[in-house]
């Protein structure tokens, strides 16, 4: 009597706890785990509002020009860094891939004359096959990606050294089919192409993440691989892919570089690195993997940008504007955490 009585109680307990309703907390934890760039939605949004108020000059549409072509680089290469994250990885050698291939294709065109197109192509072979390298080592040595992503970063940034012979290579804007040009203009808002190309770059992206079994198998790998792996996924087929996918969006953001810079520079991009990550993981990505969307990321990138023109603009210390991410980065981690959390 008194076992089938305590059984009772437990029952009537948790049938107590599944009809009380949600606090808010709860409801917000809810809402964030199905919509993980809503958060840093709503901080571009607040920030947007500030520096607004702050400063008129921010809403003018040549400044918002302005940050949409400073965002179109580093927001490329936050679309392939979400690829490899949502794999629970990281690759910290994106942005001297970057420029390895945006020195490969510059060099093309003006030390061997070779056509705009196909010296485009052969560049994203490089950007492609660099990929390859760390997706090998980490899915056949079974190396962890951090380790392997921070050893080619040194390799790559020597290759290029090398390659570059420290010396930089000026082209005529022809040479890569005006992609520094103005595109699309809208009163004073001007679009450049290589604006235009990272849209479409998170489209394609956003929309094989979302709809097709590729996308499926990569969030469950990055949610759990052994999990994965039983239920007859091949993960490190999977992982292999996210390192060539990663590959072909730094193409692009080395195509939209080279038109940004006029060629090719082996000092460009320096903190490319660190600032895809960023990017990724203010824009709601997890850093465990199997969680975030390709947007999130566009969103972080602009976040930044905004945070840097918007500051800027308000007459503060250069100082600041590091310290802002610094804050935006810890506080992104932070509600991730909170978010993964069982309880809320």
């Amino acid at each position: 009597m008194t076992t089938n009585t305590a059984r009772q109680t437990r029952a009537s307990s948790a049938q107590d706890l599944a009809d009380r309703p949600p606090t808010p907390a709860q409801r917000v934890h809810a809402v964030l785990h199905r919509k993980p760039a809503l958060s840093p939605a709503i901080v571009l949004l607040l920030a947007a509002i500030a520096f607004g108020l702050l400063n008129s000059r921010f809403y003018h549409l040549e400044n918002l020009s302005l940050v949409a072509q400073q965002v179109a680089v580093v927001g490329s290469l936050a679309a392939g860094q979400t690829v490899v994250i949502l794999t629970a990885g990281i690759d910290l050698s994106i942005g001297a891939v970057m420029v390895l291939s945006s020195l490969v294709m510059s060099k093309l065109v003006a030390d061997q004359g070779v056509p705009g197109v196909l010296a485009l192509f052969i560049g994203a072979v490089v950007a492609v096959g660099s990929q390859a390298v760390n997706g090998l080592l980490v899915t056949r040595i079974k190396l962890p990606p951090f380790i392997v992503t921070l050893g080619t970063l040194s390799i790559f940034t020597a290759i290029t050294l090398i390659y570059a012979k420290g010396q930089t290579v000026s082209l005529n804007p022809d040479a890569f089919l005006l992609w520094s040009a103005t595109s699309v203009s809208i009163g004073s808002l001007h679009l450049t192409t290589g604006v235009l190309m990272m849209v479409v770059l998170y489209g394609v992206i956003g929309f094989a993440l979302r709809y097709t079994a590729w996308g499926r198998h990569l969030y469950a790998v990055g949610d759990d691989a052994e999990a994965a792996r039983l239920a007859g996924i091949s993960v490190n087929r999977v992982l292999l892919s996210a390192y060539l996918v990663a590959g072909l969006a730094i193409a692009v953001a080395a195509w939209i570089l080279a038109g940004r810079v006029g060629g090719g520079d082996p000092n460009a991009g320096l903190n490319a690195n660190l600032e895809s990550i960023t990017a990724v993981v203010i824009g709601g990505t997890s850093l465990f993997g199997g969680r975030g969307v390709v947007v999130g990321s566009l969103i972080g990138a602009f976040i930044v940008q905004v945070f840097d023109n918007g500051l800027a603009l308000a007459g503060f210390d250069p100082n600041y504007q590091v310290l802002a991410v610094g804050i935006l980065v810890i506080a992104a981690v932070s509600v991730d955490q909170w978010i993964r959390s069982v309880k809320a």
